[in-house]
């Protein structure tokens, strides 16, 4: 029914129309030029935004909606803003232009329970704290000298499992081995002895090792209250924020053991030097003189990333890197063959050896390109906001960082899924964090410090093992390994590397 007006009225209305039309397009245009230019979304859905398109492998699912949504998404996952960047050109951007106002940690769960409140290198909140947290382990525990200095501890770790294996290979021709249980067990003995100048073992187990294999899963587990944080009461009642309570008291109370110990004043000096713990001890003295105090909580949180970096991660690249070789025949003879004419008939493979190891240098950079074992990195938070290829970003926006969908990506690499060592002879790429199109051990400020000490064990063990045996698959050498990952913050295979080793020097 049509609505029927006076004639006065009916002129005044027409007569206004044009000037009403013109305030609310003026209205709506002013809403539309408010609104800020994000970079390209997905669909979300209501309340827990695109969340569901996550899946049980982040990276992949990342890289799928990379494909069809461009190298840079902003995605809303729950209640929280987040920026996902998967091209080395945006990475390059971010570091060189934008690298302070990314640098920030979100205050997650895990980062609250196991890194006393976010007070490590890793999670602490970018600034004056940080800082100092970081100068402390790149001048005092991470240095290139320190690293040296811890050669012994690596030689002779390396060489008690290579004894293991030729144990077995005596006692049982043919049998196959746990090389991923051997991997973890290697890295968690050398990290003990560096940080704490014992194995902190009983019975043959090593506790810590359990306890950061524990601490690991929980960091890859689905915390309700980080991507809600209105509703961070649901961990409380499914029970998840009790179990990572109590796993983080029994790791707290092992380390207040090892503490205490050193500060025994009738404890010995170790004949390698002082261990981290010490060193620790030694710049808390030096601070507090300083001013700059350092609680007994920041000592443990910074000894606990020495763990949590230091063990699963360089396992994990290992079991991929031997997992890779088992695979190629071709690649795994060459690098026998390199490895074993640089030593030649020395009684051990010393780490001045691996010097001349181009191609063994060339597989771990291959290996880290297609298996990075933090294939999203450690998430950042913006702390203010800026403008990114044209488009704004908020400050409080998580910041993902694709480091494996970057590795892959063939407008960086030729071939980008095949596993070829080749690709890095004579070429100057690196993985420092200088060359973004491989950064495994991310980049710019936030950086991982524990690049030459976890790059130094890898290289030693997987060089010990490709000299003294020859590797092949269990049951059949024409079986085709499983390469399927397993979900988690550290992405290793979804299965144990179980080979066989026959010795090569009888």
């Amino acid at each position: 029914m049509a609505l029927l007006l006076p004639g006065s009225l009916s002129l005044s209305f027409l007569l206004l129309l044009p000037i009403v039309l013109l305030v609310l397009l003026r209205r709506f245009t002013s809403v539309w030029a408010d609104k800020p230019n994000l970079p390209p979304s997905p669909f979300k859905l209501p309340v827990i935004g695109n969340l569901h398109q996550l899946g049980s492998l982040p990276h992949r699912s990342l890289r799928s909606l990379t494909k069809k949504h461009g190298p840079l998404m902003f995605l809303h996952l729950g209640q929280v803003p987040t920026l996902v960047v998967s091209s080395a050109k945006l990475v390059h951007e971010l570091v060189k232009t934008h690298d302070i106002a990314f640098s920030g940690r979100a205050n997650t769960t895990a980062a609250k329970h196991f890194f006393y409140g976010g007070s490590d290198v890793a999670f602490s909140p970018y600034g004056d704290y940080w800082r100092v947290a970081k100068k402390i382990c790149v001048v005092e525990l991470l240095s290139a000298k320190r690293v040296q200095l811890f050669q012994q501890v690596r030689e002779e770790e390396v060489s008690k499992m290579i004894e293991k294996i030729s144990h077995s290979c005596s006692v049982a021709r043919e049998a196959s081995i746990n090389l991923s249980q051997m991997f973890m067990s290697l890295t968690n003995d050398i990290i003990s002895l560096v940080a704490f100048g014992k194995k902190c073992g009983g019975d043959g187990e090593n506790r810590y090792a359990g306890l950061v294999r524990q601490i690991a899963i929980m960091l890859g587990l689905f915390c309700v209250g980080d991507y809600f944080p209105s509703l961070g009461w649901i961990d409380v009642l499914t029970g998840l924020d009790s179990r990572m309570k109590k796993t983080f008291r029994a790791f707290d109370s092992l380390l207040d053991q090892v503490i205490e110990e050193h500060l025994d004043p009738q404890r010995d000096e170790q004949i390698m030097g002082k261990d981290f713990v010490d060193v620790m001890l030694d710049v808390q003295k030096e601070s507090n003189l300083q001013n700059i105090h350092i609680t007994k909580d920041n000592l443990k949180a910074i000894i606990f990333d020495m763990f949590a970096a230091g063990t699963e991660t360089t396992a994990t690249a290992m079991d991929w890197a031997m997992a890779e070789l088992v695979r190629n025949p071709t690649i795994i003879k060459k690098a026998q063959e390199e490895v074993r004419s640089v030593v030649g008939k020395k009684s051990k493979v010393q780490e001045e050896d691996i010097q001349g190891m181009d191609y063994l240098k060339s597989i771990i950079k291959e290996t880290l390109r297609l298996h990075p074992p933090f294939p999203l990195l450690v998430p950042r938070e913006t702390i203010s906001a800026f403008k990114l290829q044209g488009y704004y970003i908020p400050p409080k926006t998580r910041v993902i960082i694709n480091a494996w969908a970057i590795g892959r990506d063939p407008d960086s690499w030729d071939n980008a899924e095949e596993f070829c060592p080749e690709r890095f002879m004579n070429n100057p790429i690196d993985f420092k964090g200088k060359d973004f199109q491989l950064i495994p051990f991310g980049m710019g400020r936030r950086g991982c410090p524990g690049i030459s000490f976890s790059i130094s064990s890898m290289e030693l063990a997987l060089a010990n093992l490709l000299y003294w045996f020859d590797w092949e698959l269990p049951d059949s050498k024409n079986k085709d390994l499983d390469m399927t990952e397993a979900a988690g913050l550290t992405v290793n295979r979804n299965c144990d590397l179980h080979l066989v080793p026959t010795c090569h020097f009888p």
